[in-house]
């Protein structure tokens, strides 16, 4: 079982040390971790996509929830929220192929960043599920690099916005 989970914390340092360490020292994984300021310069916005069972999942919140830093922490469901992640893939591509995939980038509505002779750059933002398939729609390419950023995400609508 995989949940979304979102914290508002002081923006001070060692604060994703601490939240990472959290994780170590009690065995939770974590798929992807982003972070960023807010829109309020004091706190940081961070996004844990983690995994286990029901049992685990609870615990997580909980501990999370009990250190110093965090201010709030909240689910984000699926259906009430947006996701996305940012993949950047490099390709060895040669002239022959170039047109191909451009083609399927275009389908993926994907951005070509930067051409060499022999390699292509493209970037593509979207749902996890997007960016798998843009990447399995590769597997005829050789895939030289991938950098994903994780899971981004916000709840719909203005309700629950955390004013601190």
């Amino acid at each position: 079982m995989i949940k979304v989970i979102q914290l508002i914390v002081d923006n001070t340092s060692g604060v994703l040390s601490r939240i990472s360490g959290l994780f170590s020292r009690r065995g939770y994984n974590i798929e992807s971790i982003t972070a960023g300021i807010t829109a309020d310069p004091r706190y940081t916005r961070i996004t844990i996509v983690t995994s286990g069972d029901a049992d685990i999942l609870e615990q997580i919140e909980k501990q999370v929830g009990k250190l110093i830093d965090v201010r709030d922490i909240r689910v984000l469901d699926p259906e009430d929220s947006v996701y996305r992640e940012l993949v950047l893939i490099k390709v060895k591509v040669g002239e022959e192929k170039r047109q191909a995939l451009v083609t399927v980038c275009d389908v993926f509505r994907s951005k070509i960043i930067d051409i060499t002779k022999d390699s292509m750059i493209i970037e593509l933002t979207g749902t996890q599920s997007k960016v798998s398939a843009f990447i399995e729609m590769l597997s005829e390419y050789e895939i030289l690099e991938i950098a994903r950023t994780g899971i981004a995400g916000l709840r719909r609508g203005s309700d629950g916005v955390v004013y601190l």
